[in-house]
């Protein structure tokens, strides 16, 4: 998970422990530091005793469940695995790429100009941040518009220059540009891609489904970016978010409205660190700085070992 620029949490579950960790820390506390005794004595006899001062908790007790769940606190953020970008990460650049693939059908472009299509696919270029971004155009078949580069210049030229017609097969078939994208990711030798569909749903089928599950299990990810384009022929087949959202299920990925930035930067910024974050090539693309936060957590546990009076 991608906090800023630079900084991400390579293992965010065990953030997980914190609330787990408040809500205990108010139940001992609700208890008391007399604990059990409190159901070991005699209501009325343990109230003369405490209004007597005969009953009290040492002050050293007392400090001890802070200082116990402050440590824990940051074990568990240290587990989360905070973590700085190496300056070096993007010499690793068959670690990640991503692959977008532009619907350029009539039901996604019906005049032609697949404009809503465009600006989306120029959104998600721009949100691969350094990352090697490449360009396939797919209607009832799929091809490649650009190899994976860093050229944001380049790749941005091109996508203004898009048509509908550029395909010559009519109709819609997403799971030839899935096959295409695995085939391309094998021949770079990405070992761990994304594809970002930019697509208004028309076209998933069942094998569209499977070639979305064959992607998951080749170490990939796929994303859609749902586009619904304005000028719509009353013939042509209707968006269909549903199956954006099936087609992103099958490829282990997540569904992004093609009018929201900020929505494709989150979902780019959540591909890149999740994936890397769980495989083992995240040593190499990131400084994990989650040991010195467990060694502050020695500073707490001191007063675990305090004498007792």
């Amino acid at each position: 998970m991608t906090l800023a620029d630079g900084y991400a949490l390579l293992r965010p579950f065990w953030l997980l422990a914190v609330p787990a960790l408040v809500l205990l820390g108010a139940l001992v506390a609700a208890r008391g530091a007399l604990g059990d005794w409190r159901r070991a004595i005699d209501g009325p006899l343990l109230s003369a005793l405490m209004r007597r001062g005969a009953v009290e908790a040492p002050p050293e007790d007392r400090r001890r469940l802070p200082a116990a769940l402050a440590a824990a606190g940051l074990l568990a953020l240290a587990l989360a695995g905070p973590a700085v970008e190496r300056a070096g990460a993007d010499t690793f650049r068959n670690l990640d790429a991503v692959l977008i693939g532009l619907d350029v059908s009539r039901s996604a472009g019906p005049t032609g100009e697949p404009v809503e299509g465009r600006v989306a696919a120029l959104q998600v270029a721009e949100a691969a941040g350094t990352r090697q971004a490449g360009l396939m155009l797919y209607g009832g078949d799929a091809y490649l518009a650009a190899p994976f580069t860093a050229d944001r210049t380049a790749l941005a030229e091109l996508l203004a220059a898009v048509r509908g017609d550029m395909v010559p097969e009519a109709g819609s078939a997403p799971e030839r540009a899935i096959r295409l994208a695995i085939e391309r990711f094998d021949a770079a030798a990405i070992t761990h891609g994304t594809l970002v569909l930019v697509t208004d749903g028309g076209g998933v089928d069942e094998a569209a489904l499977q070639a979305g599950r064959d992607l998951a299990a080749a170490g990939h990810r796929l994303d859609v970016v749902y586009v619904t384009p304005v000028d719509r022929p009353a013939n042509a087949p209707a968006p269909d978010a549903g199956a954006a959202g099936r087609l992103a299920d099958a490829g282990g990925g997540d569904v992004a409205d093609g009018r929201d930035a900020g929505a494709i930067g989150r979902l780019m910024a959540t591909a890149s660190a999740d994936r890397v974050g769980r495989s083992a090539f995240a040593v190499l693309a990131y400084t994990d700085i989650g040991r010195y936060l467990a060694g502050l957590a020695l500073l707490p546990m001191l007063l675990l070992f305090r004498r007792r009076r």
